[in-house]
């Protein structure tokens, strides 16, 4: 999420107990830097080109989703796709009348090249996925949805925007139409540091997550983790990835596995045999990827790739954005033929998910 006016409307706040709790458990940045060292250098050589609004007035509103966001894309078992959008609204523009969130976008083409929004959760008025009143301004905002077998998975992040009370994970076996409760993890898990999840689904059987706090204004680190894919649902079988002083191993206390900073949404896919993570970068503001072998690769080391620079609105072009966030990879994507899904916010009427290509990662 992106903007004061939104921001002030869906947050009530955060106090210094909330960051002081950031590095509350686990190894700190301080101790895995002494294990894995390098700065990695951005590499600005991508290029890329917006493909098409995928929300928006003339795109969604007759699901009475005019102004959404988010838009996390995920096949369905029956190969179409599914996008799962944040905090949603039926006119006036960002604020106004019908809030939901999250609801579910359909396209019956999952391919990249004809990818356009065609039906709802709902049908004519999208509707929320799960139970969520808004009470006090609360909210649920995916972090991610996925699918394994003939299930889809989805993991919200609940609590007044930047409070995160605590997530929770669902699955639907009807592909997206309708959700059920699995568990749950509570907002101050590892420190806040277990708030925000992306999965990497791998062949080998296991799912591997990436996590870190759900606030912009906080530096954090980025935690790895490994579940069968039978139990993702299972928060007890979720193994984390450390230092112990003298090697990394899975069991080991959770330790940071990336330079800390302060993260924006996060996107961590098994792709080709390798791996791709994609994030907001809040200094320097833009959207970045890395791109490496194995989960547990060095990070610290992994050069980082810009792949969406912000402008001002008005002098957008190729992958320049004004205020992008987001970057969801869709499926299909291949290394060299990139493709994600941004999004964009800057005043009421300006709220909207955009598919966008990149050329020339570096790989």
């Amino acid at each position: 999420m992106a903007g004061t006016s939104r921001r002030s409307l869906l947050r009530a706040g955060i106090g210094a107990a909330g960051a002081a709790a950031v590095w509350g458990a686990g190894a700190s940045a301080a101790n895995a830097a002494t294990a894995r060292t390098g700065t990695p250098a951005a590499r600005l050589a991508p290029t890329g080109a917006k493909v098409k609004n995928l929300t928006g007035p003339a795109e969604t509103g007759r699901f009475a989703a005019p102004w959404t966001d988010l838009g996390i894309p995920a096949r369905t078992p029956n190969g179409s796709l599914f996008l799962a959008c944040g905090d949603t609204f039926d006119g006036g523009g960002v604020g106004g009348p019908n809030w939901r969130s999250p609801v579910g976008l359909r396209s019956s083409s999952a391919a990249l090249g004809s990818i356009t929004v065609d039906g709802a959760v709902g049908g004519s008025s999208a509707r929320h996925l799960v139970p969520e009143g808004h009470e006090g301004g609360t909210t649920a905002i995916p972090s991610d949805i996925f699918t394994i077998g003939d299930t889809m998975y989805m993991h919200l992040m609940r609590g007044v925007i930047y409070q995160t009370h605590h997530s929770d994970f669902w699955r639907s076996t009807d592909g997206g139409e309708n959700w059920e409760y699995l568990c749950q993890w509570p907002g101050n898990a590892l420190g806040g540091q277990f708030q925000q999840k992306t999965y990497a689904i791998a062949d080998d059987g296991w799912a591997y997550v990436l996590s870190t706090v759900f606030n912009r204004d906080i530096v954090s680190g980025l935690l790895l983790h490994r579940v069968r894919h039978e139990s993702v649902g299972d928060p007890a079988a979720y193994e984390p990835w450390g230092w112990d002083g003298a090697n990394w191993a899975w069991g080991t206390p959770a330790t940071t596995v990336s330079a800390a900073r302060r993260w924006g949404e996060i996107c961590f896919r098994a792709m080709e045999g390798r791996y791709a993570l994609t994030w907001l970068n809040m200094d320097a503001l833009g959207i970045r990827a890395q791109i490496f072998d194995l989960p547990t690769s060095n990070l610290f080391a992994t050069p980082e790739q810009t792949i969406i620079h912000p402008v001002p609105p008005g002098q957008e072009g190729g992958n320049r954005v004004a205020h992008p966030y987001g970057g969801w990879i869709f499926p299909g994507s291949t290394f060299q033929d990139f493709h994600i899904a941004v999004s964009q916010w800057y005043d009421p009427q300006n709220y909207r998910v955009m598919q966008y290509r990149i050329n020339g990662l570096a790989v």
